[in-house]
């Protein structure tokens, strides 16, 4: 850091001394002179930023955005129209402030203004750039338990590349390729068209309604749903088998039993302000700038709220199945993180972590050394320990010398296949034998890894890369009863993510639970940067 600062002085020095000749020792016209006095003040402005001051050092202190030649004009007029409409994408346009990069421009009548304001328009085109990019937030600095890790872009590439580029192509390329940015921005001018509008109409006041009732009540939810275009036009005041098909969509797309009756839970839903779920797709979109990267043909896509598991084939949904994800208590939910799926374990072993033998089980066997005898007790070189001659009572939680494990079974809490992408959460997929979780609505309730409701077809779906029997060789495996590792010879990317906002290839929107709190955390966030709720035509 030292030694670039320092080659950073010494450069903008030795400009300085070159400047200085040039004009006083070498009767510089007065042509020359401008144009040494822009370098200078353009030297001197990008001495504050290491980045900036290494463009413009290889650069030679030539202008890209401030003179008079085309390639100056059409790369301002690009990013002066890409900062106004930043709110279209989500994004703070008070970071980049237009207006007053606007009002720089015409205020710059002199060769050291127009540097000054030449080394101001590529800060903000760096902020711009990345922001839009790989998100205007970091995702640890909001939440702990998103570990994503961003794709940042080096800050002089960015500069460097679009000096040769078309200005309009490099702005449309930053954002991100994922055709569900693209279906979320739409989503997002819709609704912001609907709030300026006065949103979604008012809140149906009834805690519950079902089919064949009518009233006020019945109405005002028609009128709700056909805001949401679930219903048609209609006169109708009754909860007939139109509003009770309608109702049934809804629920699909909220992630509710869809059985057309409007209990409370659908209620509560329903009456949620349009402002809620428009918040909800600008922090879907923001998380799609975190992910700015390619997700891999095959890849396996785990999104917590919807508590689902599914395998995505070239971009198309090939395989899902339900899941239950991480309890909602600190040290239980599930994080955010991608890795890449190594191999499947086809009758595991549950080695119990830590916190779970300290916490849960240990005070247990000090009450009752023979307290969950389903597990063996295991010394530090993996040898089986009789539970007589282990002194449950002379231990803590920390002095604790002991593990414990449970061996391959249909009672094993692992069930009998889990799926392993190393990583240093210790999150795996997996079976169980809690099969009754999976009918609930909602399901979190695990130490935080994820559990599926059909491991086996979900093994068979991945395997079927590799063999013509997947069915017949993982059964193979189970019939032993002995635990075996079976290597993926195509390692899968596996993305674990948190979207209550999504939108189906078909066009339809769907919303879920912030059930960790997460998404009201990034709005926050998001507000606290400069974003802002915007309705069009309002």
């Amino acid at each position: 850091m030292q030694t670039l600062r320092s080659q950073t002085v010494f450069s903008f020095r030795a400009l300085f001394v070159m400047l200085a000749l040039s004009i006083f020792n070498l009767g510089a016209s007065p042509a020359t002179a401008q144009v040494t006095a822009f370098k200078q003040a353009v030297a001197e402005a990008a001495a504050k930023d290491k980045g900036i001051a290494a463009f413009y050092q290889a650069n030679k202190y030539k202008s890209i955005w401030t003179g008079r030649g085309a390639k100056d004009r059409q790369r301002r007029d690009a990013l002066l129209n890409a900062v106004t409409n930043a709110a279209d994408h989500g994004l703070p346009v008070s970071r980049y402030n237009p207006k007053q990069l606007k009002a720089l421009l015409k205020q710059a009548n002199n060769s050291r203004a127009r540097g000054a304001v030449e080394v101001e328009m590529s800060r903000i085109f760096l902020q711009y750039a990345r922001d839009l990019q790989t998100g205007a937030l970091v995702p640890a600095k909001v939440d702990s338990e998103i570990v994503r890790q961003v794709p940042y872009r080096d800050r002089v590439s960015y500069l460097t590349n679009f000096t040769k580029s078309s200005p309009k192509r490099f702005f449309k390329a930053l954002a991100p390729t994922a055709p569900e940015y693209a279906r979320l921005m739409k989503t997002k001018l819709m609704m912001e068209r609907q709030l300026g509008q006065g949103g979604w109409g008012q809140k149906v006041p009834s805690k519950s309604l079902k089919p064949g009732q009518s009233g006020n009540s019945v109405v005002i939810m028609r009128n709700r749903l056909q805001a949401m275009s679930f219903l048609k036009r209609s006169s109708s005041q009754t909860y007939d088998a139109a509003m009770q098909s309608a109702m049934q969509q809804f629920q699909l797309t909220r992630g509710l039993n869809p059985d057309g009756v409007a209990g409370p839970g659908t209620m509560a839903e329903i009456n949620r302000p349009i402002e809620s779920h428009l918040q909800a797709v600008m922090v879907a979109m923001e998380r799609e700038r975190w992910m700015n990267r390619p997700r891999g043909d095959r890849h396996i896509w785990v999104n917590l709220t919807d508590f689902t598991a599914a395998i995505i084939d070239n971009s198309k949904e090939t395989f899902k199945t339900r899941s239950v994800i991480g309890k909602n208590v600190s040290d239980r939910r599930s994080p955010e993180f991608s890795d890449v799926m190594e191999y499947m374990i086809i009758n595991p072993s549950w080695f119990v972590p830590r916190s779970i033998t300290t916490k849960e089980y240990l005070p247990l066997m000090q009450r009752n050394p023979n307290a969950v005898s389903h597990l063996e007790v295991i010394d530090s070189r993996g040898r089986k320990v009789s539970r007589s001659a282990a002194n449950f009572g002379a231990y803590t939680a920390k002095t604790f010398p002991y593990s414990l494990k449970q061996p391959p079974s249909r009672g094993n809490a692992l069930g009998l296949v889990k799926f392993i992408f190393p990583n240093r959460h210790n999150i795996y997929l997996h079976d169980t034998p809690a099969k009754n979780l999976f009918s609930r609505e909602s399901r979190a309730y695990s130490h935080g890894c994820i559990r599926l409701h059909q491991p086996f077809d979900f093994a068979y779906a991945l395997l079927a890369k590799q063999t013509n029997d997947p069915q017949g060789f993982f059964k193979a495996k189970l019939a032993t009863g002995a635990e075996s590792r079976v290597n993926l010879k195509a390692p899968v990317p596996v993305h674990i993510v948190y979207r209550t906002a999504f939108v189906t290839a078909d066009g339809r929107t769907n919303f879920r639970r912030d059930i960790y709190g997460r998404d009201a955390k990034i709005f926050s966030a998001l507000v606290k940067a400069g974003v802002q709720l915007r309705a069009i035509g309002g």
